[in-house]
Formats: C-alpha cells, structure tokens, sequence
C-alpha cells in the first residue's frame, strides 16, 4: 500500500490539553482566597437572582442541570443570603373554636407572640386550677351558699308538711320513697295493709280511694312546687358560682387583654375562652363533691383543660430574616401538615393540639427547597403543590381523604394563607417533562435556572478552579494542592468536559479527586498534593469500576470476540462503540462486515432485522444508500443488496458514529479493495460524505490503543476520527508516548474519500470533466461495479420471459465480490 498522506496524522502536541502550572498565580492553596459563590453558571446565576427579586405569583424557579453541577450547593447559600435581608413572618397558631368545635381557627402573630400566648394559657388554666377552688372554699362563698340551700330545704320541708296535714284529714299517712311520696290509709289512726283495706266495707273503701285521688292530686300541685324551688334555688347557685368565677378570672383575663390589645383575633378569643370558663366553672372545683347537702349539688368535673391550650403550629420566635425550609422528603404529610391520632379505650382520638405543621407551613413567607423527582414520586404531593400556589392557602388534610376513604377524624381545621416561593431542583429532562405534561406547570414556574455542564477555559475560571480547590480543602481540612496538582485538576477537568478549551462544572466529580488525591499525598506521607497524586487517585478510581472493560480486553486478546488489529481484510472494518455502566464508560472495539450482491433490497441493516437498533442507527445506515445515489450517478436504477452487520453484538446498538465505518465496509466489498484491520474508524457521515463529530472520542481511541497494545503495537495502528473532533482530544499519557514513538497513529479526515486513502492506501479518485472517475482510483472501481450490477440487473429482467439471457463481458474483468 501507499504511504498515508501526512496532513491526516495528527501531532502527539493536538492530542493533549497541557495545562501550564505557571498560570496558576500561587504556589499551593494555602495562598489562594477560597471560592465564594459559583462559577461557571452565569446564566443560571442571573436567573435565580431576577427569580428571587420577583415577589409576585407564579415567580417560582425550576433549577435544572445534571447531578453534581452544584446547583443544590448555590441554592442553600443565594437563598440563605436573600432570606435574612428580609422581615420574618408572622407565626401561626391553632385554638379551639368554641362555637364549632370541628373546626379550629388559626391565627397569625406578629413573630415570637405565638409561644407567649400559649405560655400564658397554659399558665391561666394552672392560676384558676387554684384560685377557682381557694375562691369556692372561702367562708363567704360557703355561707351563701348555704343560706339559698337552707331556704329551699324550709320551703320544701314547709309544703311536705303542708302535705301531711291534709292527708292526715284525709285518713292517710305518708311516706317517703325512692321515688317520692306515697300514701297510707289509716284506720283508727293506724296504718293499714292492703289485706285490711280488702276487708273493709265497700262504702269505706270508696270514701278512702276519692280521698286519695284528692291527696294525689295534692301531692302533684306539692310536687310542683318543689320542683320550681329547687330550679330557683340551682338558679341562684348558679349565679353565685358565675359571681364567684367572674371574680377569679377576671383579673388575669383583663391582664391577658391589655398585653395582646394590639392582636384583634387574641381578644376575640380570649373572650370565648372567659365565657365558656365561667360556664364550665365546675372543671376547676375539685374532682367531686360528694359531701354536697342536696344531690343536684353533687357532680363530677370533667377536667377537660385541652381546649384552653394553644397549638403553636409555626413558632418563628428564633427565626433571623424569611424561613428557608428544604424538604429533603416531600411527601403530602410533609407537605401540608397532618393530624395525628392517639388510642385511647380502642378508638383512634384526635383533637386541634394535634394538628402538625408541614414544610409549607413552615416555610410559610419565605423559601420552600425541593427535589423535583422526590415531589413526583410521591402521591398527591405534586397536585398539592399546585393546588396550594394557586388557592394561596395550604390545608392541613388527612391522606386517607385523599384516597377517598373514610376520614378517622372529622377535624377541619381552617386553611392558613400562604405565600412562599418555591425553588424546585431536577433534571432538565424533568422540567422539559412536565412543560410538555402539565399544562400549569408553566404558569406556577415561570424561572428556569439552566445550570451548564461546562464552562470556558481561561485564566479567570482557571483561577476560580483554584479558589474552589482552596475552599475544599479548607472546609474539610486537607492538606494543600500544589499548582501542579491544580494544574492537572483541570485537564482533568477538561477532559471530563471533552473539550480543550472547556471544563466541566461536574464539582461533585471534583471534590472526589480532590479527596481521593489528598487521601494518597497522606499515604505517601507528603505535606503537599502534587500532580503525581491526583494522577493516581484518577487511576485508582478508575481502575475501582473497570473490571467489566478489563474482561472484555481479555476476551478480545483471546480471540474470543474476533477483532483483527493487523492485515488487510475485504469488506471488514473495526469500528468503536462505548458501553456506559453507571460511574465507567469504555470502548468496544467490534467488527464490521458487509457483504453485496446483485438484488434490488438495497442496503439492509443485520441490527434492524433482528431489533437490535436504534432509530438513529437506523438512520445512519439509511443513509448509505443516499451516498451510493449521489457519489454514482450510473444512469440506471442500484441493482445493489448489501448486508450490514456488527459481528458478535448481542445488545441493542443505537447512535449513528458508526455510520463512516459501514460506509467503508460497504464501499470495499463493492470495489473489491482490501481494508487496513489495524486502523479503527469512527464518526458518521451525512449523504454528501462528509464526516461528522461524534462523543466520547477520547475513550474510543484510548479502547482501541489498549487492544493493541495487549495484541502487540506494530507501528501500523491507529485510528481516524472526525476532523472536527480534534478540539475534543484529551488522551491519556500511554497513548500519547505511543504516538511520539510512532507505534501508534491517529487521523483527522473531513470526507470518506480521505478516509479511504487512509484505509486502502489508494487514491480515492475525483470525478472528471466527463463525471467519470479515473479508473485505476478507489471510486472508480465503485463505480463501474455499481454500473456492471445494475447492467446485470437489467439483462436477467429482459432474459426471464423467454429463457436465461446471454451474460456480456465485465468490462473491467470482475463480477461481483464474494463476501
């Protein structure tokens, strides 16, 4: 073959990003201003700071980038910043409602009044606790008392004697029951039984039973009468005990009302609270007064204290500036408050004390933080959410209504109204999700904090890597980074980024190697971290997740997965794909066969028939055929059935940077040329044959170099990629030594036809004045193979309705390959 043309190579110099430590301006971190604040994410930045300034509805801030961008980081410290240059808010509180008790009242206070309030109840109920009793064992109390019950007990007694009397003038007796008063006749003043009353003469019995309906009849007007002394009597207790109450709460409840004059909703209520204590006055006497005089005095007190205490729901009493909440689990109890239960006598009980604040609540004029994927997931939480940024109130609401079952309790307590701004963390996958799901998502989400995944390279976001190595190693106290420990953070850095003159704002993938480099510089001992510890704490790391790419190396040296780095091959090429496992990428190098015959099928995918690719590898492949038309206009319709395939794959392939690498297959087996098996190929082609960019092309070349060096560098060997991705190579050390050396070499082409001069060691061949391409060059040979099949094609048309047509002469002494 021909020597390869030398504009193709590249230099080992275009093949790594090398990073001076000179432009870092100090010697170790120790000298260097930790980082304040962010880098890299200017956009992002202006956004959180326009969305944070708008205070109206509707404002809130979806934050979206990949994990690990620091977006969660920034948040916590812009928010922290703005919330504590603005006012706190009120609290809230939740009281009993003594007109309906179902339903709680809440009520707001100006910050710090809200756990005043419920200490002063609580200590009000413990005043009255004592003084209601010391009030009621006074001696005045006691003689009025027993002068309204002496009065009752005469004139009860006075008309049960009053009642004797006209029994006894009637011939009867009576008695006191259990259930009243009974009569008895007598008979010579005694009292007689019923045997004897049988026994009497007719005419007396009569005259004794009219007597006793009189009597009865007495008896009930008696009855009456005592009756309406007794309510009098109650009534006049009644009020003695109101006068003795009013006495002893009076004072502390007018202090109350003086002290929180300027809360309209405290007076309100304390109101309530002196009315409904006056008239349940008996929970502060003692447990049972069992030595009362008369049975109506005697009762026991419910001791229900419960409904005078305050439920200090949101307390911001300690609170500096507007409350920043982060809901690490959003879920709807979380979210919106819940009622809690206790079991008492095998019921579930609940009451307005138990009524549990959430993050809403909490955040309640100020910042909620959330992850979006967390709120998603859990039920109901995401339709809340909406629901309370569009009521402007969060109810505290039991799940099990929600799911439409039977609530446990019948507690309504009322809404609180809400004004928090809501700074939701995702993915942008999610954000581009729910604006094309959820048509309100938008209305409720106006700011889009779109945090990038790499920043430029230059001196000033050098110098801020710097500063963000400084701050960690402050933080977490670690031993000083030498700048060309620095140094190499970038290029690593960049090479994360894949890009030169880019580097990656992945700081969570930072931190880890700065940790890790710290940790080896401690094992050797060494005061400072020096470049040749980062370089190991990156080898160690990857070296922790490469077990399956190291199998697949040791598979392809056996000759297991079949895959030739050296010879020429017709019809078969090596082309790269990358395996993703979680936290290791890595290449594969895999083999690519085409075959071609005559037939009207056209180019067919072997993955596509099979369901083993993707649309866009499906996409690439049709493209091929594209190429064929456009590169050889014949005159004639293709007469072309060409099979492609990615020998020994088992998964499913997508992606389209294998296309160029098809393309060359197919283009050897149609013109019979050999392909070079030590030069892998990637990069996709467009229907003009031009070669296009494609990702990860660092970890492409770097799997193909590792093959062959295990199979033996030859000096033959190399791979060609896309001109374009030149900016994007950032190769490892071993690679780099390889190319200086010669043992290794790597091409830059823009077209398929400087591919093949690569490949084939041909010329690829241009077309002349007259459309035809010389006929020694790789196209030609394409060409008149394309023209012969298609000729071919046609004859077989003519000859099949009358006998096999006579086969002409290939006019350049070739059919078609086998393959």
């Amino acid at each position: 073959m021909k020597s390869i043309p030398a504009p193709y190579e590249l230099r080992p110099e275009d093949l790594r990003l090398h990073f001076s430590p000179s432009r870092i301006p100090a010697e170790t971190t120790e000298e260097i201003e930790p980082l304040q604040g962010i880098i890299g994410q200017e956009r992002a930045v202006r956004a959180m700071e326009f969305g944070l300034r708008v205070k109206h509805p509707g404002y809130n801030i979806f934050m979206a980038g990949p994990t690990g961008t620091g977006k969660n980081t920034y948040a916590r410290r812009l928010i922290h910043e703005v919330a504590r240059r603005e006012p706190v808010p009120d609290d809230w509180i939740y009281l009993y409602n003594f007109e309906n008790p179902d339903e709680p009242l809440a009520l707001n206070l100006p910050p710090g009044m809200g756990s005043k309030l419920a200490q002063d109840m609580d200590e009000l109920v413990e005043e009255l606790k004592v003084e209601v009793p010391r009030r009621f064992d006074s001696d005045d109390y006691e003689k009025q008392r027993d002068a309204v019950i002496r009065e009752f007990q005469e004139q009860s007694q006075a008309l049960i004697d009053e009642a004797e009397k006209v029994a006894s003038e009637h011939g009867f007796a009576l008695r006191r029951t259990s259930t009243g008063f009974a009569t008895v006749p007598l008979v010579d003043g005694r009292p007689i039984t019923q045997e004897e009353f049988e026994a009497l003469p007719e005419e007396r019995r009569k005259a004794l039973e009219a007597a006793n309906k009189e009597i009865h009849s007495h008896m009930a007007d008696v009855t009456r009468r005592i009756r309406a002394l007794e309510k009098q009597a109650k009534e006049r207790v009644r009020e003695l005990e109101r006068q003795v109450a009013l006495a002893a709460v009076s004072q502390p409840m007018a202090e109350l009302r003086e002290k929180y004059a300027s809360v309209p909703g405290v007076i309100e209520y304390l109101t309530a609270v002196e009315k409904d204590i006056i008239e349940n006055i008996d929970e502060f006497k003692d447990d049972e007064e069992a030595e009362a005089p008369v049975p109506w005095m005697r009762r026991r007190s419910r001791r229900s204290f419960v409904r005078y205490k305050v439920n200090l729901l949101v307390d911001n009493h300690a609170t500096q500036g507007a409350p920043v909440v982060i809901e690490a689990n959003p879920t709807f109890a979380n979210l919106f408050g819940k009622l809690e239960y206790r079991h008492e006598f095998g019921a579930m009980v609940t009451d307005f004390t138990m009524i549990k604040a959430g993050a809403l609540h909490q955040a309640n004029g100020g910042y909620l933080i959330l992850q979006a994927q967390d709120v998603l997931k859990s039920p109901w939480s995401w339709d809340g959410l909406k629901r309370a940024l569009k009521s402007g109130e969060v109810r505290v609401e039991s799940v099990a209504e929600q799911m439409g079952m039977l609530p446990v309790s019948t507690l309504k307590p009322q809404p609180i109204p809400v004004r928090v701004k809501v700074i939701l963390v995702g993915s942008p996958y999610l954000y581009h999700l729910l604006l094309y799901m959820d048509e309100e998502f938008r209305k409720y989400f106006k700011v889009l904090a779109d945090f990038d995944v790499e920043m430029p390279l230059d001196d000033e976001h050098a110098l801020k890597y710097a500063q963000f190595v400084a701050a960690v190693c402050r933080r977490d106290n670690l031993r000083p980074f030498h700048r060309d420990a620095i140094a190499r953070i970038i290029e690593y850095s960049a090479r994360m980024a894949e890009h030169k003159q880019r580097l990656s704002t992945r700081f969570n993938e930072i931190v880890e190697v700065v940790y890790e480099a710290s940790a080896w510089a401690d094992a050797d001992g060494a005061p400072v971290v020096r470049a040749a510890h980062v370089d190991r704490a990156i080898r160690e790391k990857e070296y922790r997740s490469n077990r399956v790419e190291e199998k697949l190396q040791q598979l392809l040296a056996e000759g297991q997965i079949l895959v030739d780095v050296d010879g020429e091959k017709v019809g078969q090429v090596n082309g790269l794909s990358v395996i993703e496992l979680g936290d290791h990428s890595f290449a594969k190098p895999t083999r690519i066969t085409a075959s071609v015959a005559i037939g009207d099928r056209g180019v067919i995918n072997i993955e596509r028939e099979v369901e083993l690719s993707g649309r866009i590898h499906d996409k690439g492949v049709l493209i091929l055929a594209g190429y064929l038309a456009d590169k050889y206009p014949i005159g004639m319709p293709l007469a072309l059935s060409a099979s492609l395939a990615f020998e020994q794959l088992y998964e499913e392939i997508d992606g389209d940077s294998a296309s160029s690498a098809e393309l060359y297959a197919l283009l050897s087996s149609l013109a019979g040329v050999p392909l070079r098996q030590g030069i892998a190929v990637t990069g996709s082609v467009n229907q003009k044959g031009e070669i296009q960019p494609v990702g990860a092309i660092n970890r492409k070349i770097e799997g193909f170099f590792d093959l062959c060096r295990i199979k033996g560098l030859t000096g033959r060997q190399g791979v060609i990629i896309p001109k374009q991705n030149v900016v994007h190579l950032i190769l490892k050390d071993e690679v780099l030594e390889a190319v200086r050396k010669g043992s290794f070499h790597i091409y830059a082409v823009s077209t398929i036809d400087e591919g093949l001069e690569i490949l084939t060691g041909m010329e690829a061949g241009q077309p002349g004045p007259d459309g035809l391409y010389p006929e020694e060059s790789f196209n030609g040979r394409v060409w008149r193979q394309l023209e012969a099949m298609s000729r071919r094609m046609a004859e077989f048309g003519r000859g099949a309705g009358g006998g096999q047509a006579d086969e002409e002469d290939d006019p350049d002494g070739c059919g078609a390959p086998d393959a």
